[in-house]
């Protein structure tokens, strides 16, 4: 450039729509980017979410498929000992059972509600050792969204037989941590509500000595009276 030559810079064109947007990427595109710089986050710990609420119960499915595995041929207790830890890392057994029991929670000494609480979470692991205990091609599948339900979160579930019909089981989650606080066969039926029917029923006629009394049984039906009455997993 010539020595003294003036430069004539021409004035900026504020009414275009490429104007303090990089790359003329315009007004309208730069609000998208910002709208979604807000809602990225949000959608991120959505994800996040979905993986906290669901992971106890992707280990409780492992682990049945570990026992489905092992089958009858692994030993009742053996099998009941793998599986405790993994029920009280999903379940919050002692909400679950003062639901179920209802309003006489509030009557009942520290002694009843220990030995309620134990006896309860021995069938709830006896239940689940029982009836996963061949190995017939059942698999799991855990479906998004979450649906909430008050201050929970519904985690819909679905059991796959080798053969016949899914059967929809939900899990209402309450954290933290996220634990199981009621269970939804076919996403309505919920287990506390027809065990509160079941407990009533026990409590009105013997006592809470008498759920505590059909619990124990019940634990040595389905392990076959091979687990120790005082083990607790």
């Amino acid at each position: 450039m010539p020595t003294g030559a003036r430069t004539t810079v021409p004035p900026r064109d504020t009414s275009s729509s490429s104007a303090n947007t990089p790359h003329g990427l315009g007004r309208r595109g730069a609000l998208s980017l910002a709208l979604f710089a807000a809602i990225a986050p949000r959608a991120a710990q959505a994800a996040a979410d979905f993986a906290e609420v669901a992971a106890p119960i992707a280990a409780l499915n492992q682990t049945l498929e570990i026992l489905m595995k092992q089958g009858r041929a692994t030993p009742f207790p053996q099998r009941f000992q793998t599986l405790a830890p993994v029920i009280d890392q999903a379940f919050d057994i002692e909400t679950v059972l003062r639901n179920s029991v209802g309003t006489r929670w509030a009557t009942l000494t520290d002694a009843q509600r220990a030995a309620v609480t134990t006896a309860f979470r021995r069938f709830t692991i006896a239940s689940y050792v029982a009836n996963y205990d061949h190995s017939s091609g059942v698999r799991f599948e855990i479906t998004p969204p979450l649906r909430p339900l008050g201050e929970d979160q519904v985690l819909q579930t679905t059991v796959i037989p080798g053969s016949g019909t899914p059967i929809r089981i939900d899990y209402v989650m309450r954290g933290s941590p996220w634990k199981v606080v009621d269970v939804l066969l076919d996403a309505s039926i919920s287990r506390v509500a027809v065990q509160r029917s079941d407990f009533r029923a026990l409590i009105n006629q013997s006592g809470m000595e008498g759920l505590i009394a059909s619990l124990n049984r019940r634990v040595a039906e389905l392990s076959h009276n091979t687990l120790d009455p005082q083990s607790a997993g």
